[in-house]
């Protein structure tokens, strides 16, 4: 029996998704087209899409920056698209800070690349 995890149902669905985005599109565009391509396919299944929502960086208690997060899906788990040769360790950790910055727990780091790949990653908010 495969473990559960949180939102395991709906990362699922997403890793789903990705994939029939890739095999429509294929590799070689920019970020954005692929960003606007889950967006509409996303909205199309109903889900609650934001695209570029801005997610706000504090250090104690102040807003010191901000970051932009691709799309957040459901309000809980933020997808992180890169359209590169590999995904390498500053994007994972760069989806980790996002969620740090955030009550989101759960994260999808999705690379529309040569080789299609998708990393998820989780960050325990408890604070």
């Amino acid at each position: 029996m495969a473990q559960e995890y949180l939102h395991s149902k709906l990362t699922e669905e997403l890793i789903g998704v990705f994939y029939e985005v890739y095999n429509e599109l294929g590799f070689g565009f920019l970020e954005k087209v692929y960003q606007n391509a889950m967006y509409l396919e996303l909205k199309n299944r109903n889900y609650f899409v934001e695209a570029q929502k801005q997610i706000n960086v504090s250090y104690k208690d102040i807003i010191v920056g901000e970051y932009f997060a691709d799309l957040i899906v459901n309000e809980c788990v933020i997808i992180e698209l890169k359209a590169s040769e590999v995904l390498v360790q500053e994007n994972e950790l760069q989806l980790i800070n996002y969620l740090k910055a955030t009550e989101i727990e759960v994260g999808l780091l999705m690379n529309f690349g040569k080789k299609p790949e998708i990393r998820r990653k989780i960050f325990s908010n408890k604070k």
